[in-house]
């Protein structure tokens, strides 16, 4: 995480978008700190991914690709975090999902309810077949 950068603050989730997965991290989803393990954030982004990827392709899929990931803020245990996903660009055999990560604290003693944009990620899918090999993703 930049610490020079300020946090992306935000009264509300995005307009007009539902998000693909909403959950609460636990106690034991947290790491040595006290935070929540940025493992487990890793790997709820990647299932937040897949599901349009699978939608898309209309079968199995496979992560070939982490493109980018970026941890802005942290996750507390409590936040109700919500996953949005977007395909961004469909290959012949592969799929491109933009997911963005969001996490609405409080209201904390007394406080405000505050939602923030925690991670950021753009994962990379290929279909897949029944024996694993790449296929071609079919037209819409």
């Amino acid at each position: 995480m930049n610490e020079n950068a300020a946090p992306e603050i935000h009264t509300s989730l995005p307009a007009g978008r539902d998000p693909i997965l909403r959950i609460v991290p636990m106690p034991t989803d947290t790491n040595y700190a006290g935070d929540v393990f940025g493992g487990w954030i890793m790997a709820q982004v990647d299932i937040a991914g897949s599901l349009p990827a699978i939608r898309r392709a209309r079968g199995r899929v496979a992560t070939v690709a982490v493109n980018s990931f970026v941890f802005k803020q942290p996750v507390f245990v409590g936040d109700l975090v919500s996953f949005y996903a977007e395909i961004i660009k469909v290959g012949r055999t592969s799929i491109t999902v933009d997911v963005e990560v969001y996490a609405q604290r409080g209201p904390r003693e007394g406080g405000d309810e505050v939602c923030s944009k925690v991670t950021e990620a753009v994962l990379t899918y290929v279909a897949v077949d029944e024996q694993r090999k790449p296929r071609v993703v079919p037209q819409e």
